[in-house]
């Protein structure tokens, strides 16, 4: 057998996995219009990567209307996005895999015209994206706006949209959620210095630009108990207009944070991929999140980016992580943990395809043995 390590099986909360390699969250862009809610399209592409005991973490989903910034975007907040992704999970379930719902608010990386009523997007702070463009809901390339801050009275608010966006999850018959604190999102906006300019209690020190973060997965737990609750945080990273001049004290107040709630997992983004949504890249001689973190986090570790099936393998086995999340081969190979488990060559991606559209480039790519009857 290739790669033991990454075959080995794993507990992560209740659930006992049979190997170590997960699907990334993967914006896709290909939910129904109008609705946003998942269609069968989706429920194939997630049921033709599920294995038995294999965790597959279900792309970014908003939790409020305000939350999206890019179209097609499936939601976790409407009636009829929950009974969409209710069906995906069925089919998941039925080859014997685990899924988690990743929950997400963009916050300023968004566009006036995906928010209701045309306003503007909100966030921590007043505070642009630079040198970056956005596209609009009809598809034009533009600067980024400068967001609408946050009142301190709104932000229970928002706490209480990921809250029912939990429960929704549950209702849709998830095995867990997974907070999206990364690639410059709201979270990572509160948590980040140059985003997070607030005078409350939510900024200033490292202490108080934590609180969201702790208020969110906290109110997150309420609903699904910890040990069915993930994070995913980027330390290092640069997604989006993201990062923190000296991460190390803020990423690891943080992770202390979390330490004593007793997470499912911590999941990271290495930095090396960091912004691979936009190119190609793979970035040198940049810090690792798995061996910064690691002595720090008590949990299960996830960490995905730029993994070959041998340095996935490496990683587990000298003790830097747990678990290694897959994104863009994943996406290519639908059957990936046979294959590298069998040591079968893989089909490349197509990154034009990544976002929006229909089948291309979504459901139709192979398995190995239809490869072979070819």
């Amino acid at each position: 057998m290739n790669f033991p390590s990454l075959f080995s099986p794993l507990k992560v909360g209740p659930y006992q996995l049979k190997h170590r390699l997960a699907l990334a969250p993967l914006t896709r862009m290909r939910a129904a219009k109008p609705s946003l809610a998942p269609r069968p399209l989706n429920t194939e592409y997630y049921a033709q990567r599920a294995t038995p005991g294999g965790l597959l973490i279900a792309e970014a989903s908003p939790v409020m209307a305000t939350g999206f910034g890019a179209p097609g975007v499936p939601g976790i907040y409407t009636e009829a996005q929950t009974s969409g992704w209710r069906e995906v999970v069925d089919a998941v379930h039925a080859k014997g895999g685990v899924i988690f719902l990743q929950l997400w608010h963009v916050g300023r990386v968004s566009h006036s015209s995906f928010q209701p009523g045309g306003v503007l997007p909100v966030a921590p702070s007043a505070v642009a994206i630079a040198d970056l463009k956005t596209g609009t809901a009809d598809g034009k390339a533009v600067p980024y706006e400068t967001p609408r801050a946050l009142e301190t009275a709104e932000i229970p608010g928002i706490i209480d949209a990921y809250r029912q966006a939990a429960k929704n999850a549950l209702k849709a018959g998830f095995d867990g959620v997974e907070i999206h604190g990364a690639n410059g999102y709201l979270i990572e906006q509160f948590l980040q210095s140059h985003t997070n300019l607030r005078t409350d209690q939510y900024g200033g020190s490292i202490e108080n630009r934590t609180r969201f973060l702790m208020e969110v997965t906290k109110a997150v737990i309420e609903v699904w108990g910890a040990d069915r609750v993930g994070v995913r945080l980027s330390p290092y990273g640069i997604a989006n207009g993201s990062g923190e001049p000296d991460p190390m004290p803020l990423y690891t107040h943080a992770i202390e944070q979390l330490n004593p709630l007793g997470l499912a997992y911590l999941h990271f983004i290495e930095p090396r991929s960091s912004g691979t949504g936009r190119a190609e890249v793979n970035r040198q001689n940049v810090p690792s999140a798995m061996v910064l973190f690691r002595p720090i986090w008590k949990g299960v570790l996830i960490t995905a980016g730029g993994f070959t099936g041998e340095t996935a393998d490496a990683a587990i086995r000298d003790g830097l992580a747990d678990m290694i999340a897959f994104g863009r081969i994943f996406i290519s190979n639908p059957d990936l943990p046979r294959r590298l488990q069998h040591g079968f060559p893989l089909t490349p991606y197509n990154r034009a395809t990544f976002y929006g559209g229909e089948e291309a480039g979504y459901t139709d790519y192979p398995e190995h043995d239809e490869l072979e009857k070819a």
